[in-house]
Protein backbone atom coordinates (compact mmCIF):
# COMPACT_ATOMS: atom_id res chain seq x y z
CA UNK A 1 0.00 0.00 0.00
CA UNK A 2 1.36 3.39 -0.96
CA UNK A 3 0.03 6.73 0.20
CA UNK A 4 1.33 10.02 -1.13
CA UNK A 5 0.15 13.53 -1.74
CA UNK A 6 -0.70 14.25 -5.36
CA UNK A 7 1.59 17.05 -6.52
CA UNK A 8 1.23 16.98 -10.28
CA UNK A 9 -1.42 16.01 -12.77
CA UNK A 10 -1.86 12.27 -12.59
CA UNK A 11 -1.16 10.68 -15.98
CA UNK A 12 -2.64 7.24 -15.38
CA UNK A 13 -6.07 5.73 -14.99
CA UNK A 14 -7.44 6.27 -11.49
CA UNK A 15 -10.43 6.58 -9.21
CA UNK A 16 -11.42 9.75 -7.39
CA UNK A 17 -12.82 8.78 -4.00
CA UNK A 18 -15.10 10.73 -1.68
CA UNK A 19 -17.36 10.06 1.28
CA UNK A 20 -21.04 10.79 0.67
CA UNK A 21 -23.39 10.20 3.62
CA UNK A 22 -20.65 8.06 5.24
CA UNK A 23 -20.43 5.85 2.13
CA UNK A 24 -17.34 5.52 -0.04
CA UNK A 25 -17.99 6.64 -3.63
CA UNK A 26 -15.29 6.00 -6.25
CA UNK A 27 -15.54 7.47 -9.75
CA UNK A 28 -13.23 6.04 -12.46
CA UNK A 29 -11.19 8.36 -14.69
CA UNK A 30 -8.99 7.75 -17.71
CA UNK A 31 -5.44 9.11 -17.68
CA UNK A 32 -6.67 11.77 -20.13
CA UNK A 33 -9.12 13.05 -17.49
CA UNK A 34 -12.28 11.66 -19.07
CA UNK A 35 -14.85 10.19 -16.66
CA UNK A 36 -15.39 6.50 -17.45
CA UNK A 37 -18.63 4.54 -17.69
CA UNK A 38 -19.18 1.11 -16.12
CA UNK A 39 -17.29 -0.59 -18.96
CA UNK A 40 -14.11 1.47 -18.27
CA UNK A 41 -13.77 2.26 -21.99
CA UNK A 42 -12.53 5.76 -22.80
CA UNK A 43 -14.21 7.09 -25.90
CA UNK A 44 -11.64 9.90 -26.20
CA UNK A 45 -8.60 7.60 -26.14
CA UNK A 46 -10.40 4.63 -27.70
CA UNK A 47 -9.02 2.21 -25.11
CA UNK A 48 -10.07 0.18 -22.08
CA UNK A 49 -8.73 1.69 -18.87
CA UNK A 50 -7.38 -0.08 -15.78
CA UNK A 51 -7.76 1.91 -12.58
CA UNK A 52 -5.47 0.79 -9.78
CA UNK A 53 -4.79 4.13 -8.11
CA UNK A 54 -7.24 5.95 -5.84
CA UNK A 55 -7.07 9.72 -5.26
CA UNK A 56 -8.90 10.64 -2.06
CA UNK A 57 -10.57 14.03 -1.60
CA UNK A 58 -9.75 14.33 2.11
CA UNK A 59 -7.94 12.59 4.94
CA UNK A 60 -11.04 10.75 6.25
CA UNK A 61 -11.58 9.25 2.80
CA UNK A 62 -7.92 8.22 2.58
CA UNK A 63 -8.15 6.56 6.00
CA UNK A 64 -11.19 4.55 4.92
CA UNK A 65 -9.60 3.47 1.63
CA UNK A 66 -6.39 2.43 3.39
CA UNK A 67 -8.48 0.37 5.85
CA UNK A 68 -10.12 -1.44 2.90
CA UNK A 69 -6.70 -2.07 1.35
CA UNK A 70 -5.39 -3.56 4.60
CA UNK A 71 -8.45 -5.71 5.27
CA UNK A 72 -9.59 -6.90 1.84
CA UNK A 73 -7.67 -8.91 -0.73
CA UNK A 74 -9.83 -7.27 -3.43
CA UNK A 75 -8.10 -3.94 -2.72
CA UNK A 76 -4.50 -5.05 -2.09
CA UNK A 77 -3.28 -4.11 -5.59
CA UNK A 78 -4.42 -0.49 -5.22
CA UNK A 79 -2.29 2.51 -4.36
CA UNK A 80 -3.62 5.72 -2.82
CA UNK A 81 -2.89 9.40 -2.62
CA UNK A 82 -4.45 12.49 -1.13
CA UNK A 83 -5.69 15.05 -3.64
CA UNK A 84 -3.70 18.24 -3.99
CA UNK A 85 -4.89 20.94 -1.62
CA UNK A 86 -6.53 18.52 0.81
Amino acid sequence: MTAATEKHTLHRDHYKAALENANLVMTPYCACGNVLNDDYFCELCNRRCHCTHIICDKRATLDMVQKYIRESSQFNAFTTSLAKGS
